[in-house]
């Protein structure tokens, strides 16, 4: 009788455990290490803590990379139905929300990690917790694997699902890549990604905490590259809010390649700026003894109007709207629709909820997740060069990654 292949995977996340799990279900012996005190850490924070876990709209459209196509290969072999049906067979009740997000019916991301783990203990998968992996050594298509309290553990086949910077208190510090590149892979600059964006501005502490429902647009040039619509948050560093989320990932690639990244926010996007520039007349001509400052009140955020304002050139806030000239009409209606910043920067790691960059694809066989510098070497997840929109893209790409390299890493030979 042969001898079962030693499948050790290398972090205890969703694309980790996904991989442990069709690796041991193809007959392998499968060990994760995790250097957290339990795996799927990560997995409670996500979707606001109810869990995202896929998304009915997934397609290619929604990733981003030096070549999102490479998630392909994974996407269509393991895809949105396959997904909803492992976790079916695992107890997992689900329910479609808006813009197709997937959620278990329990409203629980930990009912996700409950079945997952007694799944993982069902088949019989070995885990090992709290062991940070310093090194891998490829001997002979044998690999070991060095622990920080130096011991070491051996198999056959390794998958590393380690994991990005993103959110390192879940424990993803970079770690995996670092291990990658001593195995002769290349690293993508990496940056954070869905994640908030920060302004050039000196009045944001004034308008923290404004929320509106408005568009944002990332601009290269004159370009818009990426637009979205939704709840949208003033901080005192610049914005926030699933807009400028989905934007962001945009907006850090141009700055990373040192180029500028523009925002463009318009407040008021339900109307034409021509139809807004009637309006306002309309307003100050009816209460033309109302000051500036009040004359806004009621069309947008109380809060936002002194900024507003001085943003357009008005200095006398207290001047009756009679006062005002058409083209300071114009200037108010231009901040409204087309307000405009320049991004200085994103916020670090652990406000990103995803790692832009990773190991390049074109190292990778997408068809089979193994590398093709290292025979027995196997990616999955947030550690390749592959990261998806808000909404459960980046989860669905955790299992279809994970589900890919487990089964072929369970393979002889």
């Amino acid at each position: 009788m042969s001898r079962k292949n030693h499948v050790i995977v290398v972090g205890g996340g969703a694309s980790g455990m996904m991989a442990a799990i069709s690796a041991r279900r193809q007959g392998a012996d499968v060990t994760i290490i995790e250097r957290n005190p339990r795996v799927g850490k990560k997995i409670l924070a996500t979707g606001n803590g109810r869990c995202n876990f896929t998304n009915i709209n997934t397609d290619i459209t929604y990733y981003h990379g030096s070549n999102p196509k490479f998630a392909y290969s994974a996407l269509a072999n393991f895809g949105v139905s396959d997904t909803i049906d492992f976790f079916e067979k695992l107890g997992i009740a689900h329910k479609v929300e808006e813009l197709g997000k997937v959620f278990p019916m329990s409203d629980q991301a930990s009912s996700i990690l409950d079945v997952l783990l007694y799944e993982l203990n069902e088949i019989g998968v070995n885990i090992i917790c709290d062991a940070y992996v310093k090194d891998i050594i490829n001997d002979k298509d044998k690999f070991k694997i060095i622990l920080e309290d130096r011991s070491v553990v051996k198999g056959d086949k390794v998958i590393l699902a380690t994991g990005g910077k993103a959110m390192p208190y879940s424990g993803s510090d970079g770690n995996g890549f670092e291990l990658a590149e001593k195995l002769g892979h290349t690293i993508i600059s990496l940056f954070p990604g869905l994640v908030q964006l920060k302004l050039e501005g000196s009045f944001f502490k004034q308008i923290q905490g404004v929320k509106f429902i408005g568009t944002a647009e990332i601009l290269d040039g004159n370009k818009s590259v990426a637009k979205d619509r939704g709840d949208i948050l003033f901080g005192n560093y610049g914005v926030s809010g699933p807009p400028i989320l989905q934007i962001s990932r945009k907006a850090g690639e141009l700055l990373n390649e040192g180029r500028k990244a523009i925002l463009k926010i318009s407040i008021i996007d339900t109307i034409s700026k021509e139809e807004l520039i009637e309006l306002i007349k309309e307003r100050f001509k009816n209460r033309p003894k109302k000051t500036l400052e009040f004359s806004l009140v009621g069309l947008v955020n109380k809060r936002l109007i002194p900024v507003l304002l001085r943003e357009a050139g008005i200095v006398d806030l207290k001047s009756p709207v009679a006062n005002l000239s058409i083209k300071e009409c114009e200037k108010i209606a231009d901040i409204l629709t087309d307000w405009k910043f320049e991004v200085r920067g994103t916020k670090s790691w652990p406000s990103a909820q995803v790692t832009a960059g990773g190991i390049l694809t074109d190292e990778i066989n997408q068809a089979t997740m193994e590398s093709k510098i290292i025979k027995g070497l196997f990616f999955a997840g947030e550690i390749i060069d592959i990261d998806g929109q808000c909404g459960g893209f980046n989860l669905q790409w955790a299992w279809s990654s994970g589900f890919v390299a487990g089964i072929n890493a369970a393979n002889e030979g």
